[in-house]
C-alpha cells in the first residue's frame, strides 16, 4: 500500500545537506543534516568540494536511517533540491575534473560577460533568460572562464553540470539536468523551454557541453551497486531528476498557483511569485527559474548574504556569549536574539548594510559590500545585532517594492527558512513589508518538501502537486504595528542613501584592485 511506501528528500544547500524521510503524505518523519565547507581561495572565487557533498549526502542519509524504524525495502524514490549555479566539469568517462568548483556565489568571471555581450546585448540575454543575477554569477560565464584560464582542464572537458545533478549522477550514472536547473544556465530560453542556439554561440562554447535537459519529475534511474552500497539502500531506490533550490522551495511553500508568493530566510533570502509567465522588467531585473510545477515560472528579487551576515555577527561579534549559551543550553543565536529585543526600532540609530556577499540586481553596483554605519561609543552588542536584523528586512522590502511594481501580491507572506523562526524578525518583517507575515509548520522543510512531493510525483504515489496545500497548517501570523511602521518610515530613506553610498564605495575598491 501507499501507506507504506516513503521517499527520501536532500535539501543540498549553501552550507550542506540535509536528508529528511518523507511518508506517502507528504509528511516528514525525520531529517538529519551534514556540513560542509566553501573555500574562498581569491577574491571572487566560491568554491566547493563535490567530494564533500557526496560525503555529506552518505554520511546523512546513513544517520537519517539510524534514526527511523522502517524497511529500507519501502523507500520508493529519491529527490534533491540544490543550490543553483553550479558548475561541475566532467570528462568523457565521467571521471572528476576539478576538485573545487565554482558555487552560485562564485564571480570570477571578468573579461567574459563582455565578451559574450559584444555579441548580444545584455539586454535581449535577460529578457529570454530572466537571469538576473549579476551575469559573473551564471554557469555558461564560468564555463567560459575556464576555457579562458585553464585550458588544459577544459579541453578534457565532455559536460559541465549543475550541484544536485552531479549527486544524481553518481546516484545512478546518469548525466542530465531538469528544465528548472537549466534556467540558470544563461543559455536558456524561457519561453522556447531549451537551450538558445544563438545564446550558446554567442558563448562560444559547444551545446554539447550542455546536459539534456529533463522534467524535474522524471525517473533517471535506480541507484547504482556502488551508491546503493555507499547509501545502505537498495538498489531498487528511483532516483528522479529533482529541481533547483529556488523551484523547490517554492513548491514547498505552497507558491504552485498563479500569483502564489513567499519569502525565504536562509543563508540568502528572497521573496518570489509564481506564474504561468515569467516577471520580466529591465529595470528591477527579477530573476527567473522554470518552476518544477509544470508550465510554471518563479520570479524572484533578493539578497545573496543575509542568514549569512547573522552568521557572520555571530562568529565575528558576539564569541562572548558562547560560554552563557552553552550553560543555558540555548543557542548563541537565541541569546543574540534577546539582546537585540532590548534594543529598540532603529538600533541607537546604527544601521546595517547585508551586502557582504556581493551586490543582486537590487543594487547599483556588484562591488557593493556590507557596512555597519553611524556607530556611536554609545552602542551596545544588541543595537549591533538589532541593526543587522533591521537591514536585512529592509534589503527585502526593496525586493518587495520591486516586485510590487511590476505585478500584484496578496497581504500575506508565508516565510520559510531559518530566519522565520524568530518573533521578533518577523515583526520586523510584517512592520517593514506592511503584511500579515504567516509562519505554518513547515519552516525550514520548504525545499525539501518540495524535492519529496517532486519524488512523490514522478514515481506515482501523488497524481499531482495540489497535495502540497493540506500539508501546510497556519501556527503563527505577525500583524504590522502602526505605531513601528511610522518608525520604519523615517529609516527607510536612509538605508536607499546608505545602499547608494556603499555601491560607489565598492566600485571605488574596485577600481584600485581591493575589492573584496
Amino acid at each position: 500500500m501507499a501507506e507504506s511506501k516513503y521517499v527520501i528528500a536532500y535539501d543540498f544547500g549553501t552550507g550542506g545537506t540535509k536528508a529528511s524521510l518523507y511518508d506517502a503524505q507528504g509528511r516528514c518523519l525525520a531529517d538529519h543534516f551534514a556540513s560542509y565547507e566553501t573555500h574562498y581561495p581569491r577574491a571572487g572565487w566560491h568554491e566547493q568540494r563535490p567530494e564533500d557533498w557526496w560525503a555529506s549526502v552518505v554520511e546523512s542519509t546513513r544517520q537519517l536511517l539510524a534514526e527511523v524504524e522502517i524497511d529500507p525495502n519501502d523507500i520508493e524514490a529519491i529527490g534533491i533540491s540544490g543550490h543553483s549555479l553550479g558548475v561541475v566539469p566532467l570528462d568523457a568517462e565521467g571521471r572528476l575534473l576539478r576538485q573545487d568548483t565554482p558555487i552560485w556565489s562564485d564571480s570570477r568571471p571578468d573579461t567574459q560577460p563582455a565578451e559574450f555581450f559584444a555579441k548580444v546585448s545584455e539586454s535581449q540575454w535577460y529578457m529570454t533568460t530572466g537571469n538576473g543575477f549579476p551575469p559573473p554569477l551564471y554557469t555558461v560565464f564560468k564555463i567560459m572562464w575556464l576555457r579562458d584560464n585553464e585550458p588544459e582542464l577544459f579541453a578534457r572537458i565532455d559536460k559541465v553540470i549543475g550541484t544536485k545533478d552531479y549527486i544524481n549522477f553518481r546516484m545512478t550514472g546518469a548525466i542530465a539536468t531538469d528544465y528548472s536547473y537549466a534556467s540558470g544556465s544563461g543559455v536558456y530560453d524561457l519561453v522556447g523551454w531549451k537551450y538558445s542556439d544563438q545564446l550558446i554561440a554567442a558563448s562560444g562554447l559547444s551545446p554539447d557541453i550542455f546536459p539534456r535537459i529533463v522534467p524535474s519529475t522524471e525517473v533517471l534511474g535506480t541507484l547504482t551497486p556502488q551508491a546503493a552500497e555507499e547509501l545502505s539502500l537498495p538498489q531498487s531506490v528511483k532516483v528522479v531528476a529533482g529541481g533547483v533550490d529556488n523551484s523547490c522551495m517554492a513548491l514547498g511553500a505552497r507558491a504552485h498557483k498563479e500569483g502564489d508568493c513567499y519569502n525565504s530566510m536562509g543563508s540568502s533570502s528572497w521573496i518570489a511569485v509564481t506564474s504561468a509567465k515569467p516577471l520580466l522588467d529591465e529595470e528591477t531585473r527579477p530573476y527567473v527559474f522554470t518552476h518544477v510545477v509544470p508550465e510554471k515560472f518563479t520570479s524572484a528579487l533578493g539578497v545573496f548574504s543575509t542568514g549569512s551576515s547573522f552568521r557572520w555577527v555571530r562568529e565575528q561579534l558576539c564569541t562572548n556569549l558562547d560560554a552563557a549559551a552553552q550553560t543555558e543550553g540555548v543557542s548563541t543565536y537565541d541569546l543574540m536574539l534577546r539582546l537585540a529585543a532590548d534594543s529598540d526600532i532603529g538600533a541607537g540609530a546604527t544601521m546595517f548594510l547585508p551586502t557582504m556577499a556581493g551586490g543582486s540586481s537590487l543594487d547599483a553596483s556588484q562591488h557593493v559590500r556590507g557596512a555597519f554605519v553611524n556607530l556611536d561609543l554609545g552602542d551596545s552588542q544588541g543595537d549591533l545585532i538589532r541593526a543587522t536584523m533591521e537591514g536585512v528586512a529592509m534589503s527585502l522590502q526593496l525586493a518587495l517594492e520591486a516586485l510590487e511594481r511590476i505585478t500584484d501580491l496578496s497581504s500575506e507572506m508565508i516565510a520559510v527558512g531559518g530566519g522565520s523562526r524568530s518573533d521578533l524578525w518577523m515583526q520586523i518583517y510584517a512592520d517593514l513589508y506592511n503584511k500579515d507575515m504567516i509562519r505554518t509548520n513547515i519552516g525550514q522543510q520548504a525545499a525539501a518538501l518540495g524535492a519529496a512531493a517532486v519524488a512523490l510525483v514522478g514515481v506515482g504515489l501523488w497524481d499531482d502537486f495540489s497535495r502540497i496545500e493540506d500539508i501546510h497548517e497556519v501556527q503563527d501570523v505577525r500583524k504590522p504595528i502602526s505605531a513601528n511602521q511610522t518608525r520604519y518610515a523615517l529609516l527607510t530613506p536612509i538605508f536607499k542613501q546608505l545602499s547608494r553610498n556603499q555601491a560607489e564605495i565598492g566600485d571605488m575598491f574596485a577600481s584600485i584592485g581591493q575589492e573584496t
